[in-house]
């Protein structure tokens, strides 16, 4: 009899994993339908033994302290700061935009004090900031937002940034300095050895067992469990009862290069060009020396894997009717993005994963066999 069967080997399932084995010494069953751990951060070694990331570019940052010494458990750190180019009328220049992206694009020589009056001269008044639209062009005006961000959001997300909700581009920053990095967190690091080897250190705890290529379908009704923690897709475990919840999708294609270096920086974005958004290279990430390298092109999909779910107002509304199911589940903890309808950051997911363990030992103490006390996290996860 396993104390818990835990759905899905991503951050949020591993970070829970460890901690239920190790804090409380209960048995779990981990299971994951990929033939891998680690979800969408995994890594490997391609044929060229060249470090790639499957499921594209996975940059840990984090102002957490508490979240990085979490994770420094499982590995050792390489100090990275990301930074990304955009390819503009034919220039790669610095996005987030910053005072070098403006003087390099229209042959300027500003400086960041005439750059606010330069940004103030173009920005639009905007009565209330609700679409994804109305963040850029209130504060850039609408030239930049042409050239950087409408082009981008439309080929990822297969919608006009003014059908989608502000979320979506209030997570790119305007700068008026020079600073070119693309996070500006306290840590900025990449695992050492990669994401997997960090997974695997998390879970060799002897009281998880794992299974991957595995459906919880397949297993719900066979392998004895107490209790569950659900990070897959929420509506999936509902039996889609209200319609599918609407997710964005990448296909992913992975070129190796006989040559050490293709581009500049780690991440190259396509605004204006291509049919897809960015190309990775992902020497720069990993610090690996190399006489190849080793690129992803992503390309945005209307179907396959779930990856961002899409943030319009109507989405919510049906997600609201699967919360409300979710909440009335007894002993099932739903945690994580595909289980919460909401796109996080790693060091958010990790933060969700041990705030729900701390849930977990408040509302039912070690060798209890009652039932859960339901409560909701506080970082807009369910947890029941």
């Amino acid at each position: 009899m396993y104390d818990w069967l835990i759905v899905g080997a991503g951050f949020a399932g591993s970070v829970l994993a460890e901690r239920l084995a190790s804090e409380r010494n209960e048995r779990v069953l981990l299971i994951d339908r990929r033939p891998h751990i680690g979800g969408n951060a995994y890594d490997k070694y391609d044929d060229d033994g060249l470090l790639i990331h499957q499921y594209g570019p996975h940059i840990f940052h984090t102002n957490s302290k508490q979240i990085f010494d979490h994770l420094s458990r499982f590995t050792e750190w390489r100090f990275y700061e990301h930074r990304v180019l955009a390819e503009v009328d034919g220039m790669q220049v610095p996005i987030p935009i910053n005072l070098d992206t403006v003087n390099k694009l229209y042959g300027l020589n500003l400086t960041s004090e005439q750059l606010q009056d330069w940004f103030a001269e173009r920005a639009e008044s905007i009565g209330e900031i609700k679409t994804s639209e109305d963040v850029v062009v209130s504060v850039v005006g609408r030239e930049l937002y042409e050239k950087f961000f409408r082009g981008y959001t439309r080929k990822q997300w297969g919608l006009d940034p003014s059908e989608l909700d502000k979320s979506v581009t209030s997570r790119v920053p305007t700068r008026t300095n020079r600073d070119d990095r693309y996070f500006t967190d306290e840590f900025q690091f990449m695992p050492k050895h990669g994401y997997t080897r960090m997974f695997e250190k998390m879970l060799s705890h002897p009281n998880i067992d794992i299974m991957t290529q595995t459906e919880y379908d397949d297993v719900k009704n066979v392998i004895p469990h107490r209790r569950v923690i659900y990070c897959g897709p929420i509506d999936e475990y509902f039996n889609f009862q209200f319609g599918k919840l609407p997710y964005r999708s990448l296909r992913f294609e992975h070129v190796t290069l006989d040559k050490p270096w293709h581009q500049s920086v780690g991440v190259v974005n396509f605004p204006q060009t291509n049919d897809y958004t960015r190309v990775t290279e992902y020497k720069h990430l990993t610090g690996q020396e190399h006489a190849k390298t080793a690129l992803t092109y992503e390309y945005p999909s209307a179907e396959g894997d779930p990856y961002y779910p899409i943030p319009k107002a109507e989405n919510q509304e049906l997600f609201k009717k699967y919360e409300r199911l979710a909440l009335a589940t007894p002993d099932v903890w739903f945690v994580g993005r595909l289980a919460t309808y909401r796109y996080y950051n790693m060091d958010q997911i990790v933060g969700q994963a041990l705030a729900t363990f701390r849930r977990i030992n408040e509302s039912l103490p070690v060798g209890a066999d009652t039932s859960a006390v339901k409560v909701v996290s506080a970082s807009a996860g369910l947890v029941s």
